[in-house]
């Protein structure tokens, strides 16, 4: 790092600048591994503590999402105005702190208060982690950037669910919190000492001077009347001012058919993968009768792949299509959600399980498609002073319905088609409270009904399971209807940055 001989600011290299992103990943991966580890051991705490499948949904959704949610948006406040790498430091140490404790839960009680403590630490990453990258990375770079950002979900939740599955079965659930919760400190440590905070909008400075574009808006937008450039005295005077309010942010997120379509895609694709994700491992070991460690590795080595070939694709694909048509920050997303559904399905309902394990490769590529694209759109379309607040009422609307919701109510599909199934057996009695757990009471000597609660614990887990498939073909087609208008909405969002660029101006001077 140096600083440009004309203007004094720093001079950010490409190698410095991809060891912040990729430290970024590693945040965002321990991020992921403490937040998912919930689904992998799952299945382990839900026999120890006898839970039922809707109270494990509460554990990996509301009670770990609400203050998750609820925070983001004041730390994102901050964050426009104070050091990012500090609140990111501070957030790692917190969740890490947080997961580690929940290796010490004896209670449902207990474990359901340290995961909410989980969720107030992990509420500090990603808006003053998408602000950074935005700082750091020009917008034509920026689908890509945040893909690469993006996929430390999959990694986490390949790590997580390999290390967590083999630690629960060899040791036991608690241990898994604690073994994956520690080294988050080492994290924070690097991001402290590594990462420089880069001037508010240093990166669309660097592409006014070198006269590129502030957004890669494609042909449509242009044509629309997106203007080519921001002044760079102008972008610096926004830089200095206060942040716009949250109503405008919010505004210019939600405001227009395109963006909120791709907002309401994002949460609903976002509502199924934390359902079934919650939930996928529950259901290779009660179909197929397998081991934590051997599912734990496989559902692990088919995200890391799958859904990381999937992130990685959809940002850089979206980058270069966007050159011809904005059009295809949705689209992208569209045909990916819409082709993986049926192929979801077909995957949850064979009746081996390596098929099923080979067949969902291909599925996981197209649905992660439409991550890169849709923060991508968000942090064009967004003010220097916009972006992590941005990020934030984002994540507030998605995680608050996806992350808060999917799990449980993918857990309470699993308990309704449960009980269905019972009672279709001729079993007296609720599927619920004659199968504590999902199986036969403790002590039970009765083999019609231990058989009974087996079978019907597992039709209910892959019905449950399929019915929340479909929810990806719904999100697919809010991005279809995003694709109408997208073009248009990003050219007129650009223009008002501009406007506010110049008004910005105008206050300086």
């Amino acid at each position: 790092m140096s600083s440009t001989p004309a203007t004094g600011a720093p001079a950010y290299t490409p190698a410095y600048r991809n060891t912040v992103l990729w430290l970024l990943v590693l945040a965002y991966t321990f991020n992921f591994i403490d937040r998912t580890i919930i689904s992998t051991i799952g299945q382990a705490i839900k026999v120890d503590l006898e839970l039922t499948d809707q109270q494990l949904g509460w554990l990996g959704g509301l009670s770990f999402a609400l203050l998750y949610t609820t925070l983001g948006i004041p730390i994102a406040r901050l964050a426009e105005r104070k050091s990012r790498v500090n609140i990111i430091s501070i957030a790692i140490v917190v969740w890490s702190a947080f997961t580690v404790l929940c290796g010490t839960a004896t209670s449902y009680v207990q474990l359901l208060l340290f995961r909410v403590g989980v969720g107030v630490g992990e509420a500090g990453l990603s808006p003053p982690a998408h602000s950074l990258i935005s700082d750091y990375f020009e917008p034509k770079k920026r689908a890509s950037a945040l893909s690469i950002y993006a996929f430390g979900i999959p990694l986490g939740t390949m790590f997580g669910a390999m290390a967590g599955g083999w630690i629960a079965e060899h040791l036991s659930w608690q241990a898994a919190f604690m073994v994956v919760g520690l080294p988050g400190i080492l994290v924070a440590l690097a991001i402290k000492l590594v990462i420089k905070e880069p001037p508010r909008g240093w990166s669309d400075r660097q592409a006014a001077l070198e006269a590129e574009p502030p957004a890669a808006l494609g042909r449509e937008a242009s044509e629309a009347g997106a203007p080519s450039e921001s002044p760079v005295a102008a972008k610096a005077a926004q830089a200095a001012d206060p942040p716009p309010s949250i109503l405008a942010v919010g505004k210019r997120l939600f405001g227009s058919w395109g963006m909120f379509h791709m907002a309401a895609g994002i949460t609903m694709a976002s509502f199924a993968g934390y359902g079934v994700g919650n939930y996928a491992p529950a259901y290779f070991i009660r179909e197929f009768g397998l081991g934590l460690g051997m599912v734990g590795l496989a559902i692990g080595l088919i995200a890391g792949l799958s859904n990381g070939a999937g992130t990685l694709l959809g940002g850089f694909l979206t980058d270069w299509a966007s050159k011809r048509s904005a059009r295809w920050y949705a689209l992208v997303p569209a045909i990916g959600l819409i082709l993986a559904t049926p192929l979801y399905i077909y995957a949850y309902t064979r009746d081996s399980y390596q098929l099923a394990w080979l067949i969902l490769l291909v599925p996981g590529v197209l649905h992660y498609t439409y991550l890169g694209p849709t923060f991508g759109v968000v942090q064009n379309a967004m003010d220097v002073r916009m972006r992590a607040t941005a990020v934030a009422l984002l994540f507030f609307v998605l995680n608050l319905i996806a992350l808060g919701f999917g799990p449980p109510f993918c857990g309470w599909c699993i308990d309704q088609f449960a009980r269905a199934a019972f009672t279709a057996k001729g079993m007296a009695g609720d599927f619920l409270t004659a199968c504590p757990g999902g199986s036969a009471p403790k002590g039970s000597d009765d083999p019609a009904l231990a058989a009974a609660c087996k079978a019907a614990m597992n039709e209910g887990t892959r019905s449950g399971i399929v019915a929340n498939l479909l929810i990806y073909a719904w999100a697919g087609v809010h991005y279809l209807l995003a694709a109408i208008t997208l073009p248009k909405d990003m050219a007129k969002a650009r223009a008002e940055a501009v406007a506010g660029d110049a008004a910005a101006a105008a206050r300086a001077g």
